[in-house]
């Protein structure tokens, strides 16, 4: 069994190794977005800006229901990477198979509560009553799909773990080229807007999945994959939920918080809703791109803590900001400088849907970065282990903000702007508490490094 690359991400210069690590890692979220902007930019040029509504005012309540099983993935994540640092090469083949196994009864279970309650939700999102056929039907094709999207996203979070982000991105590139490939053909072809959209998903969806299983079934190290071994390792299984479960509930309090601005943004009207979900689509191409940097510093901090190797985590997390910050600001300012050509892309109906556009990149795109220091270092805390703090932070300084802000002042001041400048207010505070926990907890894991070095002495 080879398992030479075990001690890559925990010796050797860092800033080389967490470059090489992030680009393909980026380059998949990036085309994870472009082809999810494929979707409304097809059918927002093809079926109008009701059917862009239906489909980009649903992303904060698909994120709620799946953001929280996803969250295991990071746990999965975190529990193979200690393993893998501390060559507990027994325990990483564990928790490759609790993982894959695990990601299939979450996704059988997101699938089942979105196609049946997918028209309740939007409902209490008061979501206008002209788009909210199409939006439920999107929805409950969508779900259809979550099977696939957990198993990929699972399969691929134990790649990453052992260094490998390259194989990852190629399955995306192929899934993804098929997804344009079917909206394309379901949309303008066909002309079944709305419904093309969600099966050109779904169908992307089982294909990356299906990718990922083959590839780790082929591999030939402690991550090799043999579906009769499929089982449930309770203290893996433990340890994926100690990490995972707040991890997932940190990821849903943040969608619960956008369920609450998408609401107020429904108040706005259609024009709004459509403005809002080009504006989203072109920031998340910011956001993913700093999100492989979260990845990174989830790694690199996973590994040289199985491998005991603390010294090295504050260079780790230091350097991962510094690249953070860097993402955010270019990504950040080069859309918001090209907003008018951007939002033009998807909306072609109306001088109202870029106005409202263009006023939530002025606060959000232009402060993404803070977005990313803050995930940098909750990454960090989840690479050492903590899971609850970083949820009650959270939970404290993003949910609860929001909802407190959304009640209050812009109940009083009913703009868009106000509406938005919450996002970069709730990020800049959670990442100040986090960092400060992150702190106590690196001190805590040096201290307990020093006193073993002494007995042993």
């Amino acid at each position: 069994m080879n398992n030479a690359k075990a001690s890559t991400l925990t010796e050797g210069a860092l800033t080389p190794k967490i470059i090489k690590y992030i680009i393909p890692l980026m380059l998949s979220g990036l085309l994870q977005l472009a082809y999810n902007a494929a979707d409304s930019i097809i059918v927002g040029r093809w079926d109008g800006n009701e059917a862009l509504a239906a489909v980009s005012s649903v992303g904060s309540l698909i994120n709620l229901l799946i953001n929280l099983f996803m969250g295991l993935s990071t746990g999965a994540a975190v529990a193979v990477a200690h393993d893998y640092g501390a060559k507990d090469y027994e325990g990483v083949k564990k928790n490759v198979h609790t993982t894959i196994l695990l990601s299939v009864i979450c996704g059988v279970i997101v699938g089942f509560f979105g196609f049946f309650f997918s028209k309740h939700f939007l409902l209490l999102m008061d979501s206008p009553q002209d788009v909210l056929p199409l939006s439920t039907l999107y929805l409950q094709i969508y779900f259809l799909g979550a099977p696939g999207n957990l198993l990929y996203n699972f399969g691929a979070a134990i790649l990453r773990s052992v260094g490998d982000t390259k194989r990852p991105l190629y399955f995306l590139a192929i899934s993804g080229l098929a997804n344009v490939i079917f909206n394309l053909f379901f949309v303008i072809v066909l002309e079944i807007g709305v419904v093309g959209v969600a099966l050109a998903t779904i169908i992307s969806q089982y294909m990356s999945a299906v990718m990922v299983v083959i590839c780790l079934m082929k591999q030939k190290d402690c991550t090799n994959l043999k579906l009769k071994e499929l089982r449930l390792h309770w203290e893996k299984l433990k340890k994926i939920l100690i990490v995972g479960l707040p991890s997932g509930v940190q990821s849903s309090i943040f969608a619960i918080s956008n369920v609450v601005i998408q609401s107020s943004i429904n108040s706005f009207g259609s024009a709004a809703m459509a403005g809002n979900g080009a504006a989203a689509s072109i920031e998340g191409f910011t956001y993913n791109a700093m999100a492989s940097v979260y990845h990174a510093s989830l790694t690199f901090v996973g590994q040289n803590v199985g491998a005991k190797r603390y010294e090295r985590i504050s260079a780790v997390v230091f350097r991962c900001v510094i690249i953070v910050v860097v993402i955010g600001i270019i990504f950040g300012a080069t859309s918001y400088v090209f907003r008018e050509p951007l939002l033009s892309f998807y909306i072609t109906e109306g001088q109202e849907a870029l106005d409202f556009g263009s006023t939530r990149m002025k606060y959000v795109a232009m402060t993404y970065f803070i977005c990313g220091i803050m995930d940098v270092i909750s990454a960090a805390q989840k690479g050492m282990g903590m899971s609850l703090i970083p949820m009650v932070t959270s939970l404290s300084g993003s949910c609860l903000l929001r909802l407190i802000w959304v009640a209050t002042v812009f109940k009083i001041h009913h703009t868009p702007g106000m509406l938005f400048i919450v996002y970069p207010i709730s990020w800049l505070i959670t990442a100040g508490v986090h960092f400060i926990f992150y702190v106590l907890k690196l001190k805590q894991l040096q201290k307990k490094q020093y006193i073993n070095q002494v007995k042993t002495a």
